[in-house]
Order: structure tokens, then sequence, then C-alpha cells
């Protein structure tokens, strides 16, 4: 095995040492006033994962390892310290920042502005989205829960039992939700969503209905309802700018809460369910989301793109 010496210590250096193998995870040269030299480190046990304390003396030759086997977490250590991760990748999905992009942002970041002001106005900003294709998984066998030291456990193997698309509409003043299981992502089953939501603020002078591009909201029969609810005022988020939709944050924190680990029998018991949390959601985790991201910040960040802003153009109408 290659030998170094404690001057050569880094984090990731596995050693043999005492009939065992470890990995440095820390350490310190310490040069003090009185005496010589020395390095204090951390090392993690490759097999076990244990961590011990060790001192040695600088310039001691110590003997480098390479190991047959290694403990997970020691695997993950090394890894995460790395400077390049290869077993690591990350997507992306690249806006076209144009003025059209800029333009329909402003718009729906106006909203997230002023929803105290419209709210005293008597008008509500709602964002809505679907959650497609849900499926209905029934596992073979009973989950078993979790006991001291045992994790629960799952099984792996399911049967499907077909599907539901789950429409949300998110009132970004108070954090309320209106949820609907759909058989269809489609413009029919989507207007059939937008109704309550009319029916459910009557007396509201305007509503400001935000949505994304999918197909259901921009279809020509879509567009021809909204034509005829001059009530409604529709404001799309740009091309790839979803996240612009608050409606996206809702779904991510209702599925955390009652999707990820909800097993269900078939599919009607998965659209009971989903019917059933909706009030649930609204009474004990209903809350307006803390939006931070502001036509301000808009403007910098297409400016530092290479955008140049007219402010003419992003006056927002009403």
């Amino acid at each position: 095995m290659p030998a170094i010496t404690t001057n050569d210590l880094k984090n990731g250096i596995t050693l043999q040492l005492d009939n065992g193998l470890f990995t440095v995870v820390e350490f310190q040269h310490v040069k003090p006033g009185k005496g010589g030299a020395f390095v204090r480190t951390k090392l993690r046990n490759a097999r076990t994962g244990a961590v011990l304390e060790r001192t040695f003396n600088a310039g001691v030759r110590v003997e480098q390892a390479i190991v047959d086997s290694i403990h997970y977490t020691t695997v993950a250590y090394i890894l995460a310290q790395a400077s390049l991760q290869p077993h690591r990748s990350r997507y992306w999905k690249t806006a076209r920042l144009d003025e059209e992009f800029v333009r329909l942002a402003a718009k729906v970041l106006w909203c997230y502005e002023a929803v105290d002001w419209l709210q005293r106005r008597g008008e509500v900003v709602i964002c809505m989205d679907e959650k497609p294709n849900i499926q209905a998984l029934c596992r073979v066998a009973p989950t078993q829960p979790m006991s001291p030291g045992r994790i629960e456990r799952r099984e792996f193997e399911y049967e499907r039992k077909g599907i539901v698309h789950f429409l949300v509409a998110f009132n970004v003043y108070d954090g309320t939700m209106l949820g609907w299981c759909l058989d269809h992502n489609d413009h029919d089953h989507f207007l059939w969503g937008v109704r309550p939501v009319e029916r459910r603020y009557p007396k509201a002078r305007r509503i400001h209905l935000i949505l994304d591009k999918g197909g259901s909201h921009i279809a020509d029969e879509t567009h021809r309802y909204f034509v005829r609810r001059p009530r409604l005022r529709v404001l799309y988020t740009p091309t790839h700018a979803s996240w612009l939709n608050q409606a996206e944050l809702l779904l991510r924190a209702f599925t955390a809460k009652y999707l990820d680990r909800f097993d269900p029998e078939s599919r009607q018991h998965l659209i009971e369910h989903l019917t059933l949390s909706v009030p649930e959601y609204n009474r004990r985790f209903a809350h307006p989301f803390d939006w931070s991201w502001t036509r301000r910040d808009l403007y910098a960040w297409a400016t530092k793109k290479g955008y140049e802003i007219c402010s003419k153009t992003y006056a927002t109408v009403h």
C-alpha cells in the first residue's frame, strides 16, 4: 500500500490503522507555541461508519488503503465532499426571456403584490392548476407501520386501479383551496371546475384567474367561455414559467401531506380521499404563501440577462 505523511492528510483519504480501515472526515494542523506540531483528525470506520478522534505527530508516515468493502455512510460522505460529483445531475428548463415573457410575468406578479388592495376592492386572485394522472396504486400487501428501531415498510408490488386528475383553485389572499377530481384532463372538465369558483365568490367585482398555458386552459372553447364572462380576468404565466402560478406550490404542499404515503384500495377510494382532504387542508393548514419575488426582481433579472425593459410596456391597466 502507498504511504503518505500526516502532513498530506486530506478529507476522503482512507488509511490502514490498527488493523482497520478509516476514512479522514476532518483534519486540523496545529502548531503550538511550545512542542512539536501535530495533526488532529476525525476518522470514520469504513466498515461500521463509527467516527473516532485521533491525533498524529506531524510528519509521521501512515499507510493508505484500498478497501474491498466500505460502509454506505462513508461512501455518502466521500461523494458529498467531492468537488466533482459524477453521480449527480440536474435538469433545467431555459425560459425564453423576451418582451412577451416579461409582460405576462409582470401582470401575474402585480396581482400578488396588490392582493390586499384588491381584496379591499372586492376583487379576488385565484390560481388554478391540475395534478394530472394520479395513479391509484393498490399495494398487494398491507403497509407495516413503524415501530421502535424500525421504519415503516411498504410493499413494492402494486395493482393499478385507474387514474384521477385533480384540479385545484387557490385563493392567494387567504390560502384556502377548492379541489375537484376529474375523469379527463380536457377543456370541458376544466371549465366544470371554473364554474364553482365563480359561484364561490358571487359578490366579487372581479376574479383574477391565473393559469399556465396547459392545453385545456388555452383551448378555443375555453377562450370563448372566458370572453362571455367579463368578471373573469384571465392571466397566463409565460411559457416554461408555470412556477409563477402559486397553485403549483399548493399542489406540492397538498401532495406531501395527503398523497405521498397514501395507498388507495381503488380509484373510488382515491377520489374519496382527495375530496375529504380538501376541507381538512383548509381547516388545518391553509395559509397564504410568502411570495417575495416582485416585478422589481423580474426587471432586475431581465436586465442582468441582457434584456432591455421599456417601462411603458408593463403598466398594468385595470
